[in-house]
């Protein structure tokens, strides 16, 4: 990732300033009044508290410079950046699966911004590397653990 830039919507860009600027007061409030009321119960070697303070602290300032490296190389796009005859980076994309005859429906996005639970596919996973291009129409194959699946692309619209 040294020098990449990260492609993300306005949207995700604010998500994370947000989140960033909350882990950095309330967050690390947080944790140091975790350490601090651990330390007062004593003996720090034989401390589970304090250990699980640490830990986590730790965790956040992971998070932290994730996000704040994010935030240095982001580079914002918009749907309206590319043409909507195929399918490119914040593609909505309706699919068929060839295999159960039922339609999913997927926004293809960074993987910074992917969430499978949100329906945003990366552009690096498998499947996105395969829709990448196409048009209605296209049948693409993606490997999958369990074998192959067939997808037919039904309909592609600005994300």
């Amino acid at each position: 990732m040294a020098g990449e830039s990260v492609y993300v919507t306005k949207e995700f860009l604010n998500e994370l300033q947000v989140e960033v600027n909350e882990l950095k007061t309330v967050g690390r409030r947080d944790i140091a009044q975790k350490i601090a009321d651990a330390r007062a119960h004593g003996d720090l070697s034989e401390n589970a508290d304090y250990d699980a303070a640490k830990n986590a602290q730790e965790m956040l300032e992971i998070r932290i410079a994730r996000i704040q490296t994010i935030l240095g190389k982001a580079q914002v796009i918009s749907a309206s950046d590319f043409p909507d005859d195929k399918v490119y980076i914040l593609s909505r994309v309706t699919l068929m699966n060839k295999k159960t005859n039922k339609e999913i429906e997927y926004l293809l996005v960074s993987p910074e911004e992917a969430d499978f639970e949100r329906s945003k596919l990366a552009v690096t996973s498998p499947l996105g590397k395969a829709l990448l291009g196409t048009v209605v129409g296209s049948v693409i194959e993606t490997k999958v653990p369990a074998g192959v699946i067939k997808y037919e692309v039904l309909k592609v619209s600005k994300g």
